[in-house]
């Protein structure tokens, strides 16, 4: 095997190669992050709702539950109450529209919430 320097790399346009093969890897782990996260807070949203229909639970319950994650998953931010309620949210306005679900599992959860707020018109 012929030993190649940096410079012979480069000239060669293989640095370049890599490079950009670099970088459309991190895009795409990114891209699968952000569904991951969007399904889970999808589906958090969903057990929220269907037992607060089925239950009745009140806020003090969903405050209590996000006391329970929190200790639970201590490394993880995103379990605030207002998180929880924000996922319920999520979650009612988009389970229904398959399409729409598509999309907005494609953009970064605090977009998605900005777009929750400025949209009252479903």
């Amino acid at each position: 095997m012929k030993n190649m320097s940096f410079g012979t790399i480069r000239s060669s346009n293989t640095l370049e190669q890599i490079r950009n093969e670099i970088r459309t890897a991190h895009i795409k782990v990114v891209r699968k992050v952000v569904r991951e996260q969007i399904e889970h807070y999808l589906n958090i949203g969903r057990i929220i709702l269907e037992i607060q229909d089925s239950q009745e639970w009140g806020k003090s319950v969903v405050e209590k539950l996000s006391t329970d994650l929190r200790a639970e998953f201590p490394n993880s931010e995103g379990y605030l109450a207002r998180n929880l309620w924000d996922m319920r949210r999520f979650y009612s306005r988009y389970s229904k529209n398959k399409k729409l679900r598509q999309l907005v599992a494609e953009v970064p959860w605090g977009h998605n919430l900005l777009i929750l707020s400025k949209i009252k018109d479903r």
